[in-house]
């Protein structure tokens, strides 16, 4: 979100719609790859993890994901039909040989069993959640023992926002917590062994909470 394109303006990023939305999701695509790469490079996806995608937007992160997958599956979930739409024309080839399912749910209800999931990750979606606190508590409800969540953002509260990304904060109503209070709320949540990863150069962050 640190560099939202002029198309944002005319949609909504929390939760696009319409044909500004289908444009926004495929520029969100390509914008946040780089970030995402890092962030999913904390991580060693086996064969058979259940992975979920919370947030799964334009949908490259699960095609990412479904690529190391061979009897696992990836979920993606996110509770805009519109991206919903997209991820599922994008992944069309991974939906149809089983490896990638899309749900359209929100983070307040997901609608898994307990201790579903090896790893879930969300990625640039945090900064929406309706109640960040209650709603990690659902993502640990969803996370196998032993599991690992990751929250992928390219910015955060301890970072040297320019004038356009703050105001880019302020104008979306942006969550955007400091590290200390990342940690604080993994920790309420019931994650343990938390760990923030930054990225010099960057205001990129990447928090990881086991169970």
């Amino acid at each position: 979100m640190a560099d939202i394109q002029s198309i944002t303006k005319l949609g909504n990023p929390g939760n696009p719609t319409g044909e500004y939305g289908k444009l926004m999701l495929a520029d969100m695509n390509e914008h946040h790859l780089p970030v995402t790469t890092w962030g999913l490079s904390h991580w060693t996806v086996a064969p058979n993890d259940t992975i979920l995608d919370i947030g799964c937007g334009g949908g490259r992160t699960i095609r990412t994901l479904s690529q190391n997958i061979t009897s696992g599956k990836v979920y993606g979930v996110d509770y805009s039909e519109v991206a919903l739409e997209c991820a599922a024309e994008y992944n069309a080839a991974e939906i149809a040989a089983g490896k990638i399912k899309l749900i359209n749910a929100s983070v307040e209800s997901l609608p898994f069993s307990d201790q579903t999931f090896d790893k879930i990750v969300t990625v640039e979606s945090f900064y929406f959640w309706p109640s960040p606190a209650d709603n990690l508590r659902e993502v640990h409800r969803v996370l196998k023992i032993g599991g690992t969540f990751l929250l992928i953002a390219d910015i955060h509260g301890d970072a040297d926002l320019t004038e356009h990304e703050r105001e880019n904060v302020q104008a979306y109503n942006l969550y955007n917590p400091t590290k200390a209070e990342f940690e604080k709320l993994f920790e309420q949540a019931g994650f343990s062994e938390i760990t923030i990863h930054t990225k010099d150069g960057t205001n990129w962050i990447c928090v990881e909470g086991k169970r």
